[in-house]
């Protein structure tokens, strides 16, 4: 994302059109998640099996979508934390590193399903074998990078424009598959004609809510500049409503427009066993004899892969920050979600066949099964919390509904995780790998249970953000001697001690220091000088602190500031500012291999400086 520049201004005026216009966008990124390749297998199963009757199931399925999404973006606009800070500011830390490597092991999953599916519709248009289709997937980073130039609005304007390919898709193939409009009606009427029609059901809703879409949604709502007033947060909070009522009942269409598409196709035809993308396009052109409808089924499956590895790596680098403070490049992050996808998708392919693409799909839903009540259930608590949402905590009757919807889900998810297994070990011969199913799921068990009874066990209430660099504390000073004019690149860990000895070694008392610290969070991202975030008041807080302990030790002329964004441009631009005739920095602690993943600083800014650049060791 560009920084400083991304930032989205909301309008002063009354005109309701202009400001929702300048709100819309966050919801619709979300939205891909519930449109993605995974989704696909159990609308078409459900269609082809069922003709038109489970449409209701997909309906209800949206509305408890909607419903917990718009709980997202209420704890993002009123917080200025998304969900995964939240959690790091609320649990302890084994727990922390256990529930981010639960999202972690989710978003990698995810990524199989839009690898898969990006493969299967280049397989399906231009005839690619999918192992090459999967490879070439590798490359979609580049994607990113060119897109990462042009900021959010221009990545939210991207993303609908997949949305509207994946719908014109659908609605062409529609009108090519002649549906049985009073058919469709019906289908919103709730009914299971049996036990399998139960059990899509359950498929459906529980692939429709994607984890890390609760953490993305919650994070990028805080790109537009609202006012931290109680009328600002509440125009935040409605329009936001509205973006996720449009964008997520799109979302719908598409889903139920696959629904349907299967049911005129397939169940018409008396074809009730499609139950996979590769099935679903080999039968489409026979069935409606038109070369048009395949065609547009692996466009639209594409876009819906792209779409979902663009939001899908935003997702990762959210939880990554939110969860454990650790930043890689996003590029770096993408090409390593998108390796961890790839290397399943290969060897099913190579020691299964094409075929078992649709299996190892299944299994990257379970997965995401298994994960989604992690996210669930802290997002209640913290939308519930009255300390912590003060006069936007959540009515009685919204955490009654919360818990009864997430009850029900985590039913059907853990329904669904249990008859897949007992599937799975009805067919495997291996009793360690059926042990080692079983083992994991009971301490997953375990450990839902303690985050559903943990307000309770701990009495803990509401704690307030924790700073993400750890306690304040001044960096101990080795020795003062006097240098001149010197800025200083603080980075509010251990390294600032050996900066500050450093700094003060050299100069005398009557010299300048300029304290600098850049705030690379995904809000200060967007928001630049106007980030709003508890990180950012936090490191003014902590900037502050430094300037006052040196200005008690005898050094006058100390200023500080805060850049925001990336660290190479701000830094450049705040040492010319004050022009500086030194720059120190810290060292990493780190080299090789982890210097290419996180980046060096110096490395970015030597070129672009005139001046000498220490580096404190």
């Amino acid at each position: 994302m560009k920084e400083n520049n991304n930032l989205i201004q909301i309008p002063k005026g009354k005109s309701f059109y202009k400001k929702l216009m300048a709100f819309i966008g966050p919801a619709y990124l979300v939205s891909v998640g519930y449109m993605d390749p995974g989704n696909w297998a159990t609308d078409i199963a459900g269609g082809s099996k069922f003709g038109y009757e489970l449409i209701w199931v997909i309906l209800i399925s949206n509305i408890m979508a909607i419903f917990f999404q718009t709980l997202c973006a209420r704890l993002g606009i009123v917080t200025g934390n998304d969900l995964a800070q939240a959690c790091r500011s609320h649990y302890n830390k084994a727990v922390n590193y256990v529930l981010w490597i639960l999202c972690e092991i989710a978003i990698v999953s995810t990524d199989i399903a839009e690898v898969l599916g990006t493969a299967i519709g280049l397989n399906l248009i231009f005839n690619l074998p999918l192992i090459y289709g999967v490879i070439i997937t590798g490359f979609d980073t580049l994607l990113l990078l060119f897109l990462d130039r042009f900021g959010i609005r221009k990545m939210e304007a991207f993303i609908i424009g997949l949305i509207a390919i994946i719908g014109i898709s659908f609605f062409v193939e529609i009108v090519i598959s002649k549906p049985d409009y009073h058919g469709i009606v019906l289908g919103f009427i709730p009914s299971l004609p049996n036990e399998d029609a139960l059990f899509i059901a359950i498929g459906i809703i529980g692939a429709t809510i994607m984890p890390h879409n609760l953490y993305l949604h919650s994070s990028i709502v805080q790109t537009r500049n609202i006012e931290r007033t109680e009328d600002g947060l509440k125009q935040a909070v409605k329009f936001n409503n509205i973006d996720s009522l449009v964008a997520l009942n799109i979302a719908f269409l598409v889903n139920a427009a696959i629904l349907i598409l299967a049911a005129s196709v397939f169940h018409r035809s008396g074809n009730y066993g499609v139950d996979d993308i590769l099935k679903a396009h080999k039968l489409l052109e026979p069935v409606l004899g038109s070369t048009l409808a395949p065609i547009l089924f692996g466009v639209a499956l594409i876009a819906a892969g792209q779409s979902s590895t663009v939001t899908g790596t935003y997702a990762g680098q959210i939880v990554m920050e939110g969860f454990i403070h650790l930043r890689v490049q996003p590029w770096v992050r993408r090409l390593i979600t998108r390796i961890l996808a790839i290397i399943p998708s290969i060897l099913t392919i190579m020691y299964f066949g094409d075929s078992a693409t649709g299996e190892l799909l299944i299994i990257s839903q379970v997965i995401l099964s298994l994960q989604l009540a992690f996210a669930l259930i802290p997002l209640i608590h913290f939308v519930s919390s009255k300390n912590l949402m003060k006069d936007f905590v959540i009515s009685k009757k919204s955490q009654i509904l919360a818990w009864l919807l997430s009850t029900l889900i985590i039913y059907l998810n853990v329904r669904l995780v249990i008859e897949t297994l007992t599937e799975w070990m009805s067919k495997s011969y291996s009793k360690p790998a059926e042990y080692l199913s079983v083992t994991i799921c009971i301490l997953l068990g375990i450990l839902l249970i303690y985050i559903i009874l943990e307000p309770i066990i701990h009495k803990t209430g509401d704690r307030d953000a924790s700073d993400i660099h750890g306690d304040i504390l001044f960096p101990e000073i080795d020795k003062i001697e006097p240098y001149n004019n010197i800025a200083l690149a603080l980075d509010f860990s251990r390294n600032d001690r050996d900066i500050l000895s450093q700094a003060v070694n050299f100069c005398s008392k009557d010299s300048n220091l300029i304290l600098i610290h850049i705030v690379e969070s995904v809000s200060a991202s967007i928001y630049g000088k106007k980030a709003d975030d508890i990180e950012s008041k936090k490191d003014i807080e902590r900037i502050n602190m430094y300037v006052k302990k040196l200005k008690s030790l005898g050094f006058q002329n100390v200023i500080s500031e805060i850049g925001y964004g990336k660290a190479e441009k701000s830094l450049v631009q705040i040492v010319e500012k004050h022009r500086a005739d030194l720059i120190i920095f810290g060292t990493h602690g780190h080299h090789g291999i982890l210097d290419i993943l996180f980046g060096t600083i110096t490395d970015k800014i030597k070129h672009k400086l005139s001046i000498p650049i220490l580096i404190a060791k």
